[in-house]
């Protein structure tokens, strides 16, 4: 005891010691010396170097009369005046805040390397300064050498080394440890740097820098050594070393290189490793390399294991409003399970996903905003620990108000149908995320929407406010691609944002009236063989009440005759199509609100002119068809929080589109008579496709997974089927799926479903006249690089398999092309989207033998 007190007695006073020396530096550092016996200061003459006293009264307040500055050598005296920020006639106590202030100013400024402050003159109760200062050398050049000259200029932008720059100290040192690290963490680990400074004798108070770097060899880990593991083997604890990684042959995606950083990082994954094995006192003894001949290293890791522990009684206190059951289910931990202290805090507390299924989470959910859940461990016993879940609930909190802020150009009341809190409403934490997805999926707005929660505890109140970052609403759509023979090039104009009601208001035009959510589109596709153009108008919420939506659309196409073996085109053999469409569409609330039906009621007209169609065996060149279908769609979409990168959620639809069965319902069978010239034959077909008849099915799944914030895995599955009713008539010539490329719809609007594969020429994988039955799965593994409001990057890498099929004779879901490839997104409210493709098909197309190999695709658009 008596050698406590003792230690404790000397830290007491080793800290009142080091506090006198902090005061005392701090009262001394404007150089003035203080007499305190005659209270006089000395003073530096202007003529001679001899010292004088001057005496003045301390503490008392002193006029600046004048302020002088020695020392000079690229700076004026009125320059240094004015970083003191000292003004003649201030009131100035000597000493004082004000004159440590200014000399404090001085050193901020970066340009001096000392500051000695002199009292010179006192006359009555005007005082006058002296600066003494020392200016820093300015860097005049810099070389650097032992490196390439790319690699130099490289270094030196990196460091922000330039000239003009002050030399300090810190420059030096931090310039030297820089470049040192930044080879370091390459993996060469014997780099040595050396700087030199030399006086530029062809400048005022200036030097050049000289840099030298020997890098040395690249040191890699040879091999990684573990003692004292007996639970996991050395193999899974290698694999906890998800940065630090052995020299193997083969292994592209990680270097063996040894960065401190991420050592001490991987040695935080091997104790996690084991906690959540339930070895929650392992610790790590000790860490250390070794060197190998051959300039390689070993790393070596002592670990202490400790013993294994399990769950015994896990008891939850202080819940009223949910039973031990009911938060079991949310635990989802029975007694006699291993010991997972992570998994504890993330069924309490949430793993920081949006969909987490947590104690805390069920709580906030249902108005506990002031609620706390937290695990203590109470008894730990042999190999068995107790765990209380000790829940304080708290009274349920109301939503007070609701705010948005940052929409400039969107008007509030399209946020706020969207916005699933209102004031008066229960809490809820999942309604918040909600909310954010749902202002995501406009596409008005950056993905990073922030909802600010304003708690007031004595009222059992919340306030929220969404901030929002808005970006270009509206876009131009231009794309380049290849497909049928001709390049496709496509101009779109898509004004995401509109506003109808505005749209005889000058005042609103910015340059276009925007603000209520609505979409108008205008659209020109056009290459050799074909033009085509639209124009469809939606309004997503019809009333501006409920979430139902109202869409029309009308469009014209010309498609012309073409010739397969010279690809010449006659533009006076054609086929024209006129249609009309309109749309509802709505948001059910069961099974969930997540679902929405989508009807919608089309008419297109069909004119042949002298345009070669085949139909089976025959041959169809003149007449009019028309086709009048209805379609339904069922689809749920939970993806979100952004449109152009999700990170969790899935997306379904099953659509349906039909037209009425007019040969079954006519009961004309259709039966060709023989002996028919070839104008009555065309008679006949154009009589008996008048009106197309047919029924389509059409599946789509999407699912993401997200490992980590930025890696995200997108799985994909679609089927499609093209029926008839009468097997005399068949299938009807137009509604076909063409499968492989890009995905760019050539937008001939004959009803046909453009079905992209990677890898593979546009629609090759489909006969000319296009597949009955077409299926495709995909892997997408994307990687967001950033996702900033001035641009959203991500790269990718893909594996895709799909085929199109004339019927189910030959359906067949395992014969399938293959392809993989990488590629990246790049999203700019100046540009749009840019993305490229570079796909490698296994397989050859149809009626080849040599496999399809690289293909390069791509996609650009513009949004202003």
């Amino acid at each position: 005891m008596e050698r406590q007190a003792n230690r404790l007695q000397n830290k007491f006073l080793t800290k009142l010691i080091f506090a006198a020396i902090v005061f005392l530096s701090l009262f001394f550092n404007i150089n003035v010396s203080a007499q305190q016996q005659n209270d006089s200061i000395k003073t530096v003459e202007k003529d001679t170097s001899a010292v004088k006293n001057v005496s003045y009264e301390k503490g008392k307040e002193y006029i600046l009369g004048g302020i002088s500055v020695t020392g000079l050598q690229k700076f004026s005296e009125e320059t240094v005046r004015v970083f003191t920020g000292l003004q003649i006639g201030l009131p100035l106590k000597i000493p004082g805040d004000k004159l440590t202030s200014a000399i404090k100013k001085l050193y901020e400024s970066k340009q001096f390397s000392n500051v000695d402050v002199y009292l010179a003159k006192v006359d009555g109760n005007t005082i006058y300064l002296q600066f003494d200062v020392q200016e820093l050398p300015q860097l005049s050049q810099i070389k650097i050498s032992g490196i390439k000259k790319g690699k130099a200029k490289e270094l030196k932008k990196d460091a922000e080394l330039k000239t003009g720059a002050m030399v300090t100290d810190n420059l030096v040192v931090t310039t030297k440890n820089y470049i040192s690290k930044k080879y370091t963490d390459k993996g060469f680990l014997k780099t040595k740097v050396s700087l030199d400074l030399k006086k530029d004798t062809t400048d005022i108070n200036a030097v050049d820098m000289s840099i030298y770097v020997d890098k040395g060899q690249k040191i890699k880990i040879k091999d990684i050594f573990f003692d004292g593991n007996e639970a996991l083997s050395d193999k899974n604890l290698r694999k906890a070393l998800k940065n630090t990684k052995r020299k193997f042959i083969g292994r592209f995606w990680k270097g063996s290189k040894y960065i401190e950083e991420d050592f001490q990082e991987d040695l935080e994954n091997v104790l996690d490793k084991y906690s959540r094995l339930g070895y929650r006192d392992a610790r790590i003894l000790s860490d250390s390399i070794s060197w190998n001949d051959n300039n390689t290293i070993n790393v070596h890791l002592s670990l202490e294991e400790g013993k294994q522990y399990r769950f015994a009684d896990i008891i939850f206190v202080g819940n009223k409003e949910y039973t031990d059951d009911q938060l079991q289910n949310y635990l989802r931990i029975e007694k006699g399970d291993i010991y997972n202290g992570a998994v504890l805090k993330e069924r309490i507390q949430g793993d920081g996903t949006p969909t987490s299924q947590d104690i805390s989470t069920l709580y906030q959910d249902n108005g506990f905003l002031f609620s706390s859940v937290n695990a203590v461990e109470t008894k730990v016993q042999n190999d068995s620990i107790t765990v209380e879940i000790r829940i304080r609930e708290d009274e349920k909190a109301r939503i007070r108000k609701v705010t948005v802020t940052g929409n400039d150009k969107t008007n509030d009341h399209v946020l706020f149908r969207e916005i699933r809190v209102k004031p008066g409403d229960l809490f809820s934490r999942s309604q918040i995320i909600r909310s954010i997805r749902e202002i995501g999926q406009l596409g008005f707005f950056d993905a990073n929407v922030s909802p600010n929660v304003v708690p007031d505890y004595q009222n059992k109140t919340a306030d929220i406010d969404f901030s929002v970052t808005e970006k270009g609403g509206s876009q131009i759509e231009l794309q380049g691609g290849y497909g049928g023979g001709a390049f496709i090039g496509t101009l779109g104009l898509s004004f995401n944002n509109f506003s109808i009601r505005n749209i005889f208001n000058k005042e609103a035009y910015r340059p276009l009236p925007t603000g209520d959510g609505q979409t108008l589109s205008l659209r020109l596709q056009t290459s050799r063989t074909f033009s085509t153009y639209s124009f469809s108008f939606t309004e997503p919420w019809l009333g501006g009440k409920k979430p139902q939506s109202l869409s029309f659309s009308i469009y014209s196409s010309n498609q012309f005759q073409i010739n397969p073996q010279t690809f010449d085109v006659d533009r006076n053999r054609s086929l024209g199509i006129i249609g009309a469409s309109v749309g509802l569409g709505k948001r059910l609330k069961w099974p969930d609100d997540f679902f929405q039906l989508s009807q919608s009621i089309a008419f297109q007209s069909f004119n042949l002119d002298n345009y070669n169609f085949r139909v089976g065996e025959s041959i169809l060149n003149n007449g009019n068809l028309k086709n009048l279908s209805y379609s339904a769609t069922l689809s749920r979409n939970s993806a979100g929080p952004s449109l152009i990168f999700p990170t969790y959620g899935s997306e379904f639809s099953l659509g349906v589109k039909a037209t009425l069965p007019y040969s079954l319902l006519s009961g004309n069978d259709f039966i060709q008579p023989e002996g028919l010239t070839s104008a009555q034959q065309n008679d006949f077909l154009a009589d008996k496709f008048e009106w197309l008849e047919y029924y389509k099915f059409t599946l789509k799944g999407k699912w993401y997974t997200s490992f980590t914030d930025k890696l995200v895995l997108m799985t994909n599955a679609e089927f499609g089927y093209l029926g008839f009713y009468n097997s005399k008539i068949g299938l009807t010539p137009f509604e076909r799926y063409f499968v492989g490329g890009d995905g760019i719809a050539v937008f001939q609007l004959d009803g046909r479903e453009v079905v992209g594969l990677r890898g593979y020429e546009n629609n090759r994988l489909s006969p000319i006249q296009g597949s009955s039955i077409y299926n495709k799965f995909q892997l997408e593994l994307r990687y967001s690089i950033t996702d900033s409001p001035s641009a959203s990057i991500y790269t990718l890498g893909f594996l895709e398999a799909g085929n199109g099929y004339d019927n189910f004779e030959t359906f067949n879901p395992f014969d399938v092309k293959r392809s993989a490839g990488l590629g990246v997104r790049i999203f700019m409210p100046a540009f749009g989207l840019l993305g490229i493709d570079f796909a490698h098909g296994f397989d050859p197309l149809p009626g080849q033998t040599v496999k399809s190999g690289w293909q390069t695709h791509f996609i650009i658009g513009r949004q202003f």
